[in-house]
């Protein structure tokens, strides 16, 4: 299928090899951008069907980019690109709405799949740990290892804690309001007995919630 990709990634050689490794395809690489500002007017400009992102650029976080670009192109879908096996920012990816996650070891196949998939709408294409921590975050049910009494929503959010989010970040994901995720989060430390989320998520891995 044919479909229009705008690549984003602070190095020049980075994104001259994707264009490349896409070359020859039925993809069209409508634009490259060197950081999250001009990436998201670019995909206001060209509305590519996917956004190939990279995670960290310049020393900044390519993830807070992922809700700007989705608002400035609505029917885009991003797909980040990492050197990072890194769970939290698969989690993070995951809350701001990435579709899928590849790293830059990827072979050329494995990122043509994730690009496809992304455009038509397919299931993302990393079946391990993108699709792991997907749900993983979703789900409500405690670990057979715990001993506290947590609600279902406590649950999900002492994972997130775990993941690494922020009270923002599980707010977003658990489409709640920062101030109620506030409100878990101190209904867990109470339960539990702790004094800070640093702790919380210690607790929560050691007890499976992660």
């Amino acid at each position: 299928m044919a479909f229009k990709v705008l690549v984003v990634d602070d190095h020049e050689i980075v994104r001259r090899g994707i264009a490349s490794l896409i070359a020859d395809t039925d993809i069209e690489l409508v634009a490259e951008a060197a950081d999250g500002e001009e990436a998201t007017k670019l995909a206001r400009k060209h509305k590519p069907d996917v956004v190939l992102l990279d995670v960290r650029m310049g020393g900044k976080d390519g993830l807070d980019s992922i809700k700007r670009i989705r608002s400035a192109a609505p029917n885009a879908r991003v797909v980040m690109l990492s050197a990072f096996d890194n769970t939290t920012y698969v989690a993070r990816a995951v809350s701001a709405g990435a579709h899928d996650y590849v790293l830059k070891s990827a072979t050329r196949k494995e990122l043509l799949d994730a690009l496809t998939n992304a455009a038509s709408g397919a299931s993302p294409s990393r079946s391990g740990e993108l699709r792991r921590i997907a749900g993983a975050m979703s789900s409500r049910a405690a670990p057979a290892n715990s001993d506290v009494p947590l609600t279902p929503r406590e649950t999900q959010v002492i994972r997130l804690i775990a993941m690494g989010l922020s009270n923002k970040e599980i707010g977003d994901s658990l489409e709640i309001s920062i101030e109620t995720v506030k409100e878990h989060v101190q209904n867990l430390l109470r339960k539990i007995a702790l004094d800070d989320r640093t702790q919380a998520a210690v607790w929560a891995i050691r007890h499976g919630f992660d």
